[in-house]
């Protein structure tokens, strides 16, 4: 019998529907995954990416350097007698792309190769002071970025974004990160690690 047949019936007061449990773990985070949130996270991406690298692009431009100068500045340093190889693995490019930056470097007293001591043949990489200097000038311009961000988030945030940082990186490339923290801790100079140069197009 429909409820409109029936005045009284009509009348009674209706039972409110019970509420639906509230859906928590990976069912709860899938609804996240919509176009519109995956899109969010790239505009993050790209404008965190932007302002945090002004600084110090504003420092190489005014040097006639770019981004690739810094990366090779920033690995060395934090690895310092990394052997050529291994810097071609980390950045992921050809000799002849790494050639045309590096050895300008080399030329104007940024870095120093040496030979390996049980491989001659081995190019072990180290800043300068020169390069040291630059690079701290560098990682300062990018220091209070980074400081900014994480009191502003809290420590929470903080290791969620770590997360989130790792789980954008592919197998060899995680493995890669990896071994470069272990490889940078403080008085480390002898590498550590080896990762598997690939070949690459050139950039």
């Amino acid at each position: 019998m429909k409820l409109t047949e029936n005045r009284s019936m009509a009348a009674m007061p209706q039972r409110p529907e019970p509420e639906r449990p509230r859906e928590s773990g990976p069912a709860r985070s899938l609804l996240f995954l919509r176009e519109e949130e995956l899109r969010l996270a790239q505009d993050l991406l790209y404008f965190g990416y932007r302002d945090f690298t002004a600084g110090a692009d504003r420092i190489l431009a005014d040097l006639g350097m770019g981004r690739a100068h810094h990366r090779v500045l920033h690995f060395v340093g934090r690895a310092p007698g990394m052997k050529v190889g291994e810097l071609l693995a980390i950045l992921g490019i050809t000799k002849q792309s790494l050639g045309r930056v590096l050895q300008p470097m080399i030329e104007q007293g940024y870095v120093r190769q040496d030979p390996g001591l049980k491989d001659k043949r081995q190019r072990l990489l180290r800043l300068t002071e020169k390069g040291e200097a630059l690079e701290r000038r560098l990682f300062e311009a990018q220091r209070e970025w980074v400081l900014r961000a994480y009191r502003e988030a809290g420590p929470e945030a903080v290791e969620g974004f770590r997360r989130v940082m790792r789980g954008l990186m592919g197998e060899e490339a995680r493995a890669q990160f990896e071994a470069l923290e272990r490889q940078a801790a403080p008085g480390r100079t002898t590498p550590a690690f080896s990762p598997r140069p690939i070949e690459r197009k050139s950039a």
